[in-house]
């Protein structure tokens, strides 16, 4: 029997849950009124157990509990297995054997959607077996008819871009290559590998094609059989030598893609399909085949970029009920796509795990965050907690001029070591410069004058600099990061070793990327890297730095290019650099030490370590030359 439209409701989000379909049995009577007949099939419905309630058919003939409980699980089809509740609307209206009940069915659908409408249930009346219902697929839904089934179709939302800071998306279609091998055209086999293998190591891409003879002689002769897919700037470093072996083939096709392969990865994260993991986490939400974000800011934001997914409930090809999916929400960040690019490059031929940050210095701006080999998989960039090495001595140099311990120019001796309640500490290469000017001692990175001057500077004095460059704030970037940890200095050792960057100190890239860009600046400015949605609570801008000691501090570390420790950067491309190399043991196990670099050119500072990279001149200077070179051509 066909009746009238239903009518559709608003979407909400779903639990999963079964519609109770138990076994019952042939019932008699229900009372003497079709109410209590309606009110028995109603509950008996939702607890599975019918037993007390008749049926009949459309042509009047009895009909099993049980049937009736198969017939609606099987009618229910897709939405079996989702929640349903089911209430009457006001009294049965009853015409001397007949009686007919409004009735209204609640469902709640994959993602909480809410879909809900009116039905009838009619009723007749038998001398001898008084009130029953009269089952009709009708009463599941109107449009129902025997052999329908309601189906069940998701409509996935479109995900949204994480956008850089000129507002466009950082992932877009780009055009990729697919390389295979058409079995049909290879003719010599072994050839065909070595040339490929040379090929791809020409661009430092390993391909395995161990089963290549197995998958050729089982394919279809004119079969595409898949070994990679790169970008199309890397696939054209190589075309001529692919395209010249027997046997290549290539589809030109386009993914969604960040500019580079390693660009920002860590910070970024992947999008991926949803593991199983993922799916038991978010039943409501997701289901098997959709793209959720891993990692970063993909993770972190997945909900909101994913957006909410819309569900149709069907009758074959019939539409009953739609609700739309939303798109997701596009994530606005500070990245700079030409200084991202820069410090990827930078890092790319860096064996070691490094990782740069670079930010604006008029603003604070996040521009880029970078970690190598290959992008990295742990953002240690923003979240790294290591040992800052004599990169902290521009946060202890500031805290000696702004509380005049000494000025640039007073003499300070750098002995061959210092000896502090027993430990005894020393220099780079066991250097000795004797009684030289401060500038000196801080240019040429000595430690044993920062031992000698630590006692005056005392712990309050370090902490007191540390702060006002913003060291051990409060941050809240929109993401996980790591604004540094100052030792207590709490002894006159700790004290000794903290005013170079070693003892308890501990700080991320981003921290002294930070307390670079405060010196340039002249002022504190917590880095901001997510702007829409804004963080809830980023930390409040500092007080305006002494500026007697801040623009001798500049002097000192534009020194350190010209005449000290990284003085490979003297004609680095894009104006003068002023900075800080670092050095920092961080195991007594061991005699490996981080390599570090901080430093500012105009308007952009930036902060590099290199894991086990040994001294700052060593490994972090080049990657900054690198970073600075890169930045000039991009």
């Amino acid at each position: 029997m066909h009746r009238g439209p239903y009518r559709s409701v608003r979407r909400a989000l779903a639990a999963t849950a079964t519609l109770a379909l138990l076994t019952g049995v042939l019932a008699g009577c229900s009372g003497d009124g079709p109410d209590g007949t309606l009110d028995d099939f109603l509950a008996g419905w939702k607890s599975g157990d019918l037993s007390k309630v008749g049926f009949v058919g459309a042509d009047g003939g009895k009909i099993a509990a049980p049937q009736v409980l198969e017939q609606i699980r099987t009618y229910s089809g897709d939405l079996a297995k989702q929640p349903l509740t089911v209430t009457a609307e006001g009294e049965p209206k009853t015409t001397g054997d007949d009686a007919t009940s409004a009735i209204k069915l609640d469902w709640t659908l994959p993602g909480d959607v809410k879909w809900s409408y009116p039905s009838t249930v009619r009723l007749t009346k038998r001398n001898t077996d008084g009130w029953r219902v009269v089952w009709e697929p009708a009463i599941l839904q109107a449009d129902l008819e025997s052999g329908d089934k309601l189906g069940l179709k998701r409509l996935p939302a479109e995900r949204a871009s994480i956008l850089d800071a000129a507002g466009k998306p950082i992932v877009t279609p780009r055009t990729v290559i697919s390389i295979g091998v058409e079995p049909q055209k290879v003719t010599d086999l072994a050839k065909l590998r070595t040339g490929l293998a040379a090929q791809f190591k020409k661009i430092g891409v390993t391909v395995d094609t161990s089963n290549l003879a197995e998958r050729v002689k089982n394919a279809d002769p004119k079969a595409f059989l898949e070994l990679i897919t790169l970008r199309e700037p890397d696939y054209n470093k190589i075309r001529a030598g692919l395209e010249a072996l027997d046997g290549t083939a290539f589809i030109t096709s386009e993914r969604p893609l960040a500019p580079s392969r390693v660009f920002a990865r860590a910070l970024l994260g992947t999008v991926d399909e949803a593991t199983a993991e993922d799916l038991e986490k978010n039943p409501q939400t997701l289901v098997q085949g959709d793209t959720v974000g891993h990692g970063g800011l993909q993770q972190k934001y997945d909900a909101a970029l994913r957006g909410t997914a819309g569900v149709s409930v069907l009758k074959g090809e019939t539409t009953l009920f739609k609700s739309d999916p939303v798109a997701g929400k596009p994530l606005k960040t500070t990245l700079d796509v030409k200084t991202q690019l820069a410090a990827d490059q930078a890092l790319t031929i860096q064996k070691q795990p490094s990782s740069l940050v670079a930010l604006k210095v008029s603003d604070g701006s996040v521009l880029a965050v970078a970690n190598g080999p290959e992008g990295g998989t742990v953002n240690t960039a923003l979240t790294g907690q290591v040992a800052p090495g004599s990169t902290f001595k521009a946060i202890s140099a500031y805290g000696i001029l702004q509380k005049k311990v000494a000025t640039a120019d007073t003499t300070v001796n750098c002995p061959k070591t210092a000896a502090v309640g027993g430990r005894q500490f020393k220099n780079s290469h066991d250097e000795a410069f004797g009684p030289v000017p401060f500038h000196v001692d801080f240019a040429k990175s000595c430690n044993t004058a920062f031992v000698g001057l630590a006692p005056k500077l005392g712990a309050d004095g370090l902490r007191s600099a540390a702060e006002a460059l913003g060291i051990g704030g409060k941050w809240d970037l929109g993401v996980e990061a790591f604004s540094g940890k100052l030792s207590p200095a709490d002894s006159p050792t700790e004290l000794a070793a903290a005013t170079f960057g070693q003892g308890a100190t501990a700080v991320s890239p981003l921290t002294m990327a930070s307390a670079t860009s405060a010196i340039a600046r002249g002022q504190f400015k917590q880095p901001r890297l997510v702007l829409d949605p804004a963080p809830a609570a980023p930390a409040a801008d500092g007080a305006k730095l002494d500026a007697a000691a801040v623009t001798a501090l500049r002097k000192m570390m534009r020194e350190v290019v010209t005449a000290g420790t990284a003085t490979a950067l003297k004609d680095a491309p894009g104006g003068p650099v002023h900075g800080k190399t670092g050095t920092a043991e961080f195991s007594e196990a061991t005699e490996d030490t981080h390599s570090w670099f901080i430093g500012y050119q105009g308007d952009v500072a930036f902060a590099v370590m290199v894991q086990k990279g040994g001294a700052g001149s060593e490994a972090a200077v080049p990657v900054v030359e690198r970073f600075l070179q890169n930045l000039a051509k991009n």
